[in-house]
């Protein structure tokens, strides 16, 4: 852990004869323990995390310039959903959902923007609290970790966008795309030194540091290459779902009864029920992109019909539609990329956060809270101050990036590598046999959840990204139980229509 730097820093101002490039820290002398320099610092990309970025950096007293290439202003959170155009963000009107994880970071770390997300009718919602107490075993100490506050993204991205315009140290200019990284001396031999960027529509800005958080389309790899350096290694590939959702609200601003998990598993399909703002919420299906059949789900009534054959889901159809048609999302690439290349950078003075860094299957709803948790790193490793020695700082982001992020994006891969081998062996007709003992273990954990509220509360910590599954199996009694699920799980009586019957659903 790193401890919190005191109120003061070395500004110009500060020492009589000082002098820093415009206006920034004192060069001369020694910096006492526990205070940094501040920082001008461009954060390309004013989505969710780059705009959490820029609020955590600014609190530090750093000075923030937020370049977004859309031109459209932030609105009011109450007209986001209907009036704001992000086309720089195709998943803009997709289902979304904020984990636990982040409802706990941003109350401790950015109070403003959880007061804000609250404003904008963001849902307080507390799954534990609407599973009956036969299941969960009554309220415990503890349970209040498990709360999400979550709200449709242009809703929560234009709260966190308010708190931001508002905020001392935070410039946001928006229509200002980058066009190149700007270059200076290199501080190693071959590796080209970031020293701002340049726009597109002109002019250039001075940087110490600049943060790509341009998400899933992110352009680094051709800045970079641009500037003379050797590209990011990157893998990956098409993660192979396809998304089909809708919206919903409901006249009380209530949600429909939960019966079953945010995110379940019907043979060759998944469901998703997310809790949104505001009485809202929304229903997705998620196929294989393979699986041809499946792309009936764009026609709504062959999508209502569907859901209406998931047991445990079909009440969540019981609101007003908000909007006649079905939203889908294909093409969604799994993609990480490593900005040191053979122990070595390939540019020094930028970083990648968030999506720009890592972007996974958004089935799980992780993005969003492994982004902020991303961007509390950074804030953590520039209080360390390494930004006077860029190739230390390149190297020790990538170390603290694996910490902190690395095993989550892991994780989430794993998954849906399994999952999706399901959906493949059901589409086939014959069973999912993958040898793995981590996914007969993440199963037997699944089937475990409405027979243990130790296992439950251990699952949901997995779900809502506040602990990975290994470190959630060592609460009490918790590997005991799901080892002996691990014998059970496979009898477990099919819920939902058969591979047969929703072909004959989907083909109307």
């Amino acid at each position: 852990m790193v401890a919190p730097i005191g109120p003061r820093v070395w500004r110009e101002s500060d020492v009589e004869g000082g002098t820093g490039r415009g206006g920034g820290w004192y060069v001369r002398g020694e910096r006492a323990e526990g205070e940094a320099r501040v920082a001008d610092i461009v954060v390309s990309g004013a989505g969710l995390v780059g705009l959490s970025a820029a609020l955590l950096l600014a609190a530090d007293g750093h000075r923030l310039t937020v370049v977004e290439r859309d031109p459209a202003p932030a609105p009011d959170p109450s007209e986001a959903w209907g009036d704001w155009e992000r086309r720089g963000v195709n998943q803009f009107r997709l289902p979304h959902y904020l984990q636990p994880r982040f409802r706990a970071v941003v109350e401790s770390e950015l109070p403003a923007v959880a007061d804000a997300l609250a404003a904008a009718g963001a849902r307080r919602f507390d799954l534990l609290a609407a599973i009956p107490d036969f299941v969960t075993g009554g309220p415990r100490d503890g349970d209040e970790d498990l709360i999400a506050l979550t709200a449709r993204r242009p809703v929560a991205e234009a709260a966190v966008a308010s708190v931001a315009e508002s905020t001392d140290g935070i410039t946001v200019r928006r229509g200002a795309a980058v066009r190149a990284l700007r270059t200076g001396t290199p501080t190693s031999p071959g590796v080209p030194h970031v020293t701002g960027v340049a726009l597109e529509e002109g002019g250039q800005i001075e940087a110490d540091l600049v943060v790509d958080a341009t998400g899933r389309r992110s352009p680094l790899p051709g800045w970079v290459e641009s500037a003379g350096g050797r590209p990011p290694v990157e893998e990956g590939d098409d993660s192979g779902f396809v998304y089909f959702g809708r919206h919903f609200r409901s006249d009380d601003g209530e949600l429909p009864p939960v019966l079953g998990g945010l995110a379940q598993s019907y043979g060759s399909i998944s469901a998703l029920t997310l809790p949104a703002d505001n009485g809202t919420w929304s229903v997705v299906l998620v196929a294989s992109s393979h699986d041809a059949a499946m792309r009936g789900l764009r026609d709504p009534d062959r999508w209502t019909r569907t859901v209406r054959t998931l047991p445990l889901c079909a009440h969540w159809l019981e609101g007003e539609p908000l909007g006649d048609k079905v939203e889908v999302m294909a093409k969604i690439e799994d993609r990480r990329r490593s900005l040191v290349v053979d122990g070595g950078p390939v540019a020094t003075g930028v970083v990648a956060v968030g999506d720009a860094w890592a972007c996974t299957n958004p089935s799980l709803g992780r993005g969003a809270t492994i982004g902020l948790l991303h961007a509390l790193a950074l804030r953590d490793l520039v209080r360390q101050g390494p930004l006077d020695d860029p190739r230390g700082l390149a190297a020790a982001w990538a170390t603290a990036t694996d910490e902190s992020v690395g095993g989550w994006y892991e994780d989430t891969n794993d998954y849906d590598r399994h999952r999706l081998g399901e959906i493949q062996a059901e589409i086939a007709g014959v069973p999912y046999e993958p040898g793995d003992p981590s996914w007969e273990t993440t199963k037997a954990m699944e089937w475990a959840v409405t027979r243990d509220p130790d296992v439950l509360r251990s699952f949901l910590r997995v779900a809502g990204v506040h602990q990975r599954r290994d470190d959630a199996l060592a609460g009490p009694g918790v590997a005991d139980a799901v080892s002996a699920a691990r014998a059970s799980w496979r009898d477990e009586p099919r819920v939902g229509p058969s591979r047969e019957e929703l072909l004959a659903t989907v083909a109307g």
